[in-house]
């Protein structure tokens, strides 16, 4: 069992940028793929980012490629997402997700957290 818990949402002005953390229980997280999804009001939610627990390789939704970076500390069971040069258009919830397996567009993670809102000001 993973339990997961964001930090970091806010209010930022376009062009600005923001971090967000998601910290993980469970002795095991270095076992789990993580990742971050999104869900705009109205919209279905959809990956953003996900690291791979093995490799520690990388991968990206294309709207946010160049802007965003996802990294993991296992020795503090958290993932983060530095994002920068926000838009308007990431205004959404952002969701952390662990998952057995890669996490990448189109997976279904097997834990996620509860959200955290982050406004982009235009």
């Amino acid at each position: 069992q993973v339990q997961l818990v964001e930090s970091g949402g806010g209010l930022v002005q376009a062009g600005g940028s923001l971090r967000l953390s998601c910290a993980a229980s469970g002795r095991t997280f270095r076992r789990y793929s993580m990742g971050w999804f999104r869900q705009a009001p109205g919209k279905e939610r959809e990956f953003v980012a996900g690291i791979s627990w093995i490799d520690s390789n990388t991968y990206y939704a294309d709207s946010v490629k160049g802007r965003f970076t996802i990294s993991r500390d296992n020795a503090k069971n958290t993932v983060y997402l530095q994002m920068t040069s926000l838009k308007s258009e990431d205004t959404a919830v952002y969701y952390c997700a662990a998952h057995f397996g890669t996490i990448m567009t189109g997976t279904t993670p097997d834990y996620w957290g509860q959200g955290t809102q982050v406004s982009v000001s235009s």
